[in-house]
C-alpha cells in the first residue's frame, strides 16, 4: 500500500472516532475567582466616635487639671484652667483707659456744641475711645482662653502636661475622646456593594475579650480602590458593653448572601 493512501486511512479513522466519542454534559458555571481581599481575614479596630487633642491658645501657667487620665466629663465641663493674673491686670488697665477716653470724648462733644473745640480734636477723641474699646474687647477674648471647656462628653485619654507647668500657644495639653459609641473601619470587597446597605448587621469577635458583639454598618465609602477591588466601610457596635474600649481589635464576621 502506498504511504499517501495509508496516511489518508489513518486520518479518516481518527475523525470517525472523534465524532463517535460521547460529548460531556455541560456542568455548572465555575464560580467567579475570589479577590485577594476575600481570601484574607477582615480585621478592624475599635475607634471612638469623636476624638481630639486640646491645645493651649495662650502662653500661661497651668493652674488646674481637674480630671485624671481615664476620667469622664460632660460637655462644657472644665478641662484645663490657667493662671491668668497678668491678663486680668491688663484687662483692668484697658478698662481704665476706656473710661478716660470716653470721658474725654463726652467733654469734647459738649465743647463742640458750644463751638469751643475744633473738629480735629473731636475726631481724635472719638478715635481714642474706639481704640480703647477695641483693647477691652481684645483682652476679654484673651481672658476667655484662660479656661478650656469640654467640647463634648467623653473621657481623658492622655495628659500631656502637669499642673504648674508653663505652656506655649499651640502646645498640646490633653487627648480626649467620646467613647459613647465605638466604631469600626475596615475594607470589604467592592462587589459586596450589590447587597451591602447602611443598617445591615454582622458580628465582630474582639481579641482582648474573646467575645463576639453585634455591629451594624453606618457608612459606606464613596470610592472603590481599583487595585485591591475594595471599599472602605464604617460600622458601630450595636449596644453598650463596658468591657470594650477604644484601641481593641478583632475579626469581622460577615457572610455574603450567596454563601448563606
Amino acid at each position: 500500500m502506498r504511504p499517501t493512501l495509508l496516511w489518508g486511512l489513518i486520518g479518516f479513522w481518527s475523525a470517525t472516532q472523534a465524532l463517535a466519542a460521547p460529548t460531556a454534559a455541560p456542568g455548572p458555571a465555575a464560580p467567579a475567582a475570589r479577590t485577594a481581599i476575600e481570601r484574607q481575614e477582615i480585621r478592624a479596630q475599635l475607634m471612638p466616635r469623636r476624638y481630639t487633642t486640646v491645645a493651649a491658645e495662650i502662653g500661661a501657667k497651668v493652674n488646674r487639671l481637674p480630671l485624671p487620665e481615664g476620667g469622664t466629663f460632660r460637655a462644657g465641663q472644665l478641662l484645663v484652667g490657667f493662671d491668668c493674673s497678668l491678663q486680668q491686670a491688663q484687662m483692668q488697665k484697658a478698662r481704665a483707659e476706656l473710661q478716660g477716653a470716653e470721658q474725654t470724648l463726652k467733654t469734647n462733644q459738649r465743647l463742640a456744641e458750644l463751638n469751643s473745640v475744633g473738629k480735629l480734636d473731636l475726631d481724635m477723641a472719638q478715635a481714642a475711645a474706639l481704640k480703647a474699646r477695641a483693647e477691652v474687647v481684645a483682652h476679654q477674648a484673651v481672658l476667655g482662653k484662660c479656661a478650656i471647656a469640654a467640647p463634648f462628653s467623653g473621657r481623658v485619654a492622655e495628659q500631656k502636661v502637669r499642673e504648674q507647668q508653663y505652656v506655649q500657644p499651640g502646645q498640646a495639653l490633653l487627648d480626649i475622646l467620646d467613647d459613647s459609641v465605638l466604631e469600626l473601619e475596615f475594607l470589604v470587597p467592592s462587589r459586596w456593594l450589590s447587597w451591602l446597605r447602611v443598617g445591615g448587621t454582622f458580628q465582630v469577635q474582639i481579641d482582648e475579650t474573646r467575645k463576639t458583639y453585634p455591629a451594624k454598618f453606618i457608612r459606606i465609602g464613596a470610592r472603590v480602590d481599583p487595585v485591591s477591588q475594595s471599599v472602605k466601610v464604617a460600622a458601630a457596635i450595636d449596644g453598650q458593653f463596658k468591657e470594650l474600649i477604644a484601641g481593641m481589635s478583632g475579626r469581622v464576621q460577615i457572610t455574603p448572601p450567596e454563601s448563606r
